[in-house]
């Protein structure tokens, strides 16, 4: 379960800060800059800038619930990979504009979640 929180960290690295800089690297001004004035930021930035708005917010929870199966001993392996692949399926899907196929991974990594949920809960 280490290995999985730590992966799912690298990812939200990845996600919130190396993608975001290395799609603007050419306005590296700006991004060493204190970011006062508005900048124009492409389509697909915009695009990973929501798919990292989204993993901040389901992020916590995931968290939490990988923390209390170390803690508790529960078996939630396979539901904490799966959530991890669909997130990195996820921003795959909404950085190449995919919206519905996004939704529906959207949706699956939320039930990852409530079975890890319930994995513990049994405990």
């Amino acid at each position: 379960m280490t290995n999985i929180i730590l992966y799912t960290l690298a990812l939200a690295l990845f996600q919130i800060w190396l993608l975001p800089m290395t799609i603007n690297i050419k306005s590296m001004a700006y991004l060493m800059s204190n970011r006062d004035q508005e900048h124009e930021v492409s389509l697909l930035t915009q695009r990973v800038t929501r798919a990292s708005t989204n993993l901040q917010e389901s992020l916590p929870a995931f968290l939490a619930l990988s923390l209390l199966a170390m803690f508790t001993g529960a078996e939630v392996t396979t539901a904490a990979k799966t959530w991890l692949g669909l997130r990195v399926a996820y921003l795959a899907c909404y950085s190449f504009g995919i919206p519905v196929l996004r939704s529906g991974v959207w949706l699956a990594s939320i039930v990852c979640m409530v079975c890890m949920a319930l994995q513990i809960a049994a405990v």
